[in-house]
């Protein structure tokens, strides 16, 4: 059986990365006398906020972390720094970040590389970097070159609420087991000092405090629900573990962080946490992505729908029959997948096999001899003892898309050691197929119902800190990314969405944002801080502009 048998990889993935110029032809200028005079907008105010002295504090959205990967131009693009030029026009100072040393992205430790370069638009979909113009240097160091603060950019990809409380997060000796790399790059001659200390120690007039809960349940959710992330250099947040974080202990990290940020009178804006599971990461990758016209698929069904025709007589006679798997020969199918809730019936479908007459006959039908029926009905037991067909409940990360269709070296070389040949252990390692795609690929949904009883917790507890400190003004992050996955939110001359790739909100990893979808998030916080504490950004024209902010990055920016 042939590898990669979806009908393709992203489905309705169309690149649409055109610029537009506009230009004025000569007929077009009008008499002077026919010019209207623009209305008058109002002169910028800063209300009631002192922005002299910006610190932003949080985690991949604050750093600009973009298409799976830190670099300088996504940094420089990073909303805190969008921000920083509006503020400047009232008093701001200077914004200094921790940028990195190139634009591929990646980290390196002693010329080691820990971290890869950035991804990029691959004509089809995201495709590593080093796939279009080769191999690269990545040239930031943690050992040798990191850069000198203090900074205002405290945004730390990965780190979660505890983290910003946590001495040592940022010091190499601590690394890899409880140090993060981006956190390093921070601490300057304080390796021990925490992300709070370290903003603290800025005596800030005004902070940000952004997607402070994201990554307490992204990590859960990258990896399927499993203690080991799948999503590699698309999702830092292994840094600390995958579990979701308990509501009681977020509750009280971000109530002392909104308290001692705001204890020598900084006013400041602080978001609440979007519903990760719309975002593409989650919704590219479609349940029944297997397409009967395709040859590599198609002439199998007859052959997949006999074997697991044995199987799905052992379910029925169980009391499963909507465990069983079917094949369409006329429509797209559901992938096969382990489901961890559903009860092992492992023993049991070996049981009712061996106790077949005719489950010697079936093997046989394999060329293996009748007395390997009691192997056979134990490794199918095994595979299918948690096995079902997906449904449109399920999600898969974007991950899986490369693995779905493909051979499980791994489970060829497991049966193979059982005593099958390398032809037919290939024929039962079909990833998604003939092997069900392993939990770690796909949310199921309880595990989704786990992530958003988290989220609403955590959000309540943002509301309520919000509400109750006259300093504080919420910004509603997960309502804007709600709408990019729904209807799309408009932006200057374009509606943004939360599409992988032609959505122009949310980049190549299918997590972070796009430098134009960084610049909506900043102008969603001018709104909120012009509502709550009198200034004008909005109505004085003192915003990002969609236009000035690019949804991809060339494979040639260096």
């Amino acid at each position: 059986m042939k590898k990669n048998i979806m009908n393709t990889k992203y489905i309705w993935l169309i690149a649409l990365l055109v610029g537009f110029n506009a230009c004025n032809d000569p007929e077009d200028v009008l008499a002077d006398f026919n010019i209207e005079t623009p209305e008058a907008l109002p002169e910028l105010t800063s209300g009631s906020v002192n922005f002299s002295n910006y610190v932003a504090i949080g985690a991949s959205f604050t750093a600009g972390f973009t298409d799976g990967a830190l670099f300088k131009a996504a940094q420089e693009n990073s909303f805190p720094n969008t921000l920083s030029k509006q503020f400047a026009k009232v008093g701001g100072g200077t914004f200094t970040q921790p940028l990195m040393n190139d634009n591929f992205g990646g980290l390196a430790l002693g010329g080691n590389r820990i971290q890869s370069p950035r991804l990029v638009f691959g004509g089809s979909g995201p495709v590593a970097l080093e796939s279009i113009i080769g191999t690269v240097t990545v040239t930031t160091d943690l050992a040798t070159n990191n850069p000198t603060g203090p900074f205002k950019n405290l945004g730390v990809p990965g780190a979660k609420s505890f983290h910003l409380l946590a001495n040592g997060y940022g010091n190499l000796a601590n690394f890899p087991a409880a140090a993060n790399p981006y956190a390093i790059r921070l601490t300057e001659s304080a390796p021990n000092a925490s992300l709070l200390e370290l903003a603290m120690a800025q005596n800030p007039t005004f902070f940000t405090l952004s997607e402070i809960g994201g990554n307490d349940v992204l990590s859960y959710a990258t990896s399927g629900g499993t203690g080991v992330n799948q999503a590699g250099n698309l999702d830092p947040s292994t840094y600390g573990g995958n579990d979701i974080t308990d509501p009681n202990v977020f509750a009280q990290v971000f109530s002392n962080t909104v308290t001692a940020l705001t204890s020598t009178g900084a006013k400041g804006a602080v978001t609440n946490v979007p519903y990760i599971t719309d975002l593409p990461h989650f919704t590219t990758v479609p349940y029944n992505p297997l397409d009967p016209t395709n040859s590599s698929f198609g002439p199998q069904i007859p052959t997949l729908n006999g074997i697991f025709g044995q199987l799905n007589q052992v379910f029925a006679f169980l009391g499963v029959p909507e465990r069983s798997i079917v094949f369409s020969q006329t429509a797209a199918s559901a992938v096969v997948i382990q489901d961890e809730s559903l009860t092992n019936l492992s023993a049991q479908i070996a049981g009712v096999l061996q106790a077949s007459p005719t489950f010697p006959l079936f093997v046989q039908s394999f060329g293996l001899p009748a007395e390997a029926a009691t192997l056979v009905a134990n490794l199918l037991g095994t595979v299918y003892g948690q096995a079902r067909q997906a449904t449109a409940d399920d999600l898969f990360v974007l991950p899986s898309s490369s693995v779905i269709g493909t051979v499980n070296t791994d489970s060829v070389a497991f049966l193979m050691s059982q005593g099958l040949s390398q032809a037919l252990a290939g024929q039962f390692s079909v990833e998604g197929i003939s092997l069900p795609l392993a939990d770690k690929w796909v949310l199921i949904p309880e595990e989704q119902e786990e992530i958003k009883t988290a989220t609403d917790a955590y959000n309540q507890t943002i509301a309520s800190v919000a509400a109750s400190n006259t300093n504080v003004v919420l910004v509603d992050l997960n309502s804007v990314l709600t709408q990019l996955a729904s209807t799309g939110v408009p932006f200057d001359d374009y509606v943004m969405t939360a599409d992988l790739v032609t959505g122009g909100a949310v980049s190549l990893d299918g997590i972070h944002l796009t430098a134009r979808g960084y610049a909506l998030m900043a102008n969603k916080f001018l709104e909120a801080i012009d509502d709550e504490f009198g200034t004008n950004f909005m109505a004085s024209g003192n915003v990002a502009k969609a236009g000035d902010y690019p949804t991809n990055y060339s494979p040639l920016l260096q």
